[in-house]
């Protein structure tokens, strides 16, 4: 397991979650090009690496746990607010109070999305997955600041958010190694799972960024430019 993964997740997702104090969140147009590069490149990664990988343990039922990891997304997005997709929603509340279940459903996603990272072959996903972060992080400190919270407290929260990742990136390497009891015969399964939540964050970030479905040179461009990146590792793989 190497530091420098870690310490690229963590620190993806504090950049992202501190230029809430820096930049205005209205103006989110390069944050939709950070969102269409990483949408793709998280849904090529999956297609050519993860998927090819997951069903050559020969486990018919995967294709269930993938579509359960679909369905979890979706289930979770209820919570989250789709935050995870960038979205920064105003809310015009007289009476704040902590999104709890806006928290606990990005630390779950952010979990589980640093899973997959354990095993050498798919180190290419942790630059994916951290420019996913950096758009997500910016929308949650959007949603922490509207909510009046101090910037002590925002900051903890981002910390919190931030250190998720590399959680689950370190509980997988340790199931994969088998350093944690006799789990790592279900590695397959949870890659399934998180597999099912790429394919709902990437195809959703996709069909979302595009306004009236009109053509976008400069998201065109994002997105070849993230196809383009994993196929270059593929090859070179």
């Amino acid at each position: 397991m190497g530091i420098w993964e870690l310490i690229l997740l963590f620190s993806s997702s504090m950049l992202g979650g501190l230029g809430i104090f820096l930049l205005k969140t209205d103006n989110t147009n390069r944050l939709k090009l950070v969102l269409s590069f990483s949408g793709a490149y998280l849904f090529a990664i999956t297609i050519l690496h993860l998927m090819p990988d997951v069903y050559h343990s020969g486990n018919p039922e995967i294709g269930l746990y993938i579509l359960g990891g679909f369905l979890l997304q979706i289930v979770m997005e209820q919570f989250s607010e789709g935050i995870e997709h960038g979205h920064i929603h105003k809310h015009n509340h007289q009476h704040y109070v902590f999104p709890i279940g806006i928290m606990a459903s990005l630390c779950l996603h952010a979990f589980l999305e640093g899973m997959p990272l354990a095993q050498k072959q798919h180190n290419e996903l942790v630059f994916g997955i951290a420019l996913h972060h950096i758009p997500a992080a910016f929308a949650l400190g959007s949603v922490l600041m509207q909510n009046h919270l101090s910037k002590i407290k925002i900051v903890g929260l981002l910390i919190l958010f931030a250190a998720m990742s590399p959680m689950g990136y370190w509980l997988s390497f340790e199931i994969g190694r088998g350093s944690i009891g006799n789990i790592d015969a279900y590695f397959d399964r949870i890659m399934g799972v998180v597999i099912g939540i790429f394919l709902h964050i990437s195809t959703t970030i996709l069909f979302e960024s595009s306004v009236d479905h009109k053509f976008n040179l400069k998201k065109m461009v994002a997105v070849l430019l993230g196809i383009g990146i994993a196929l270059i590792g593929f090859y070179l793989h």
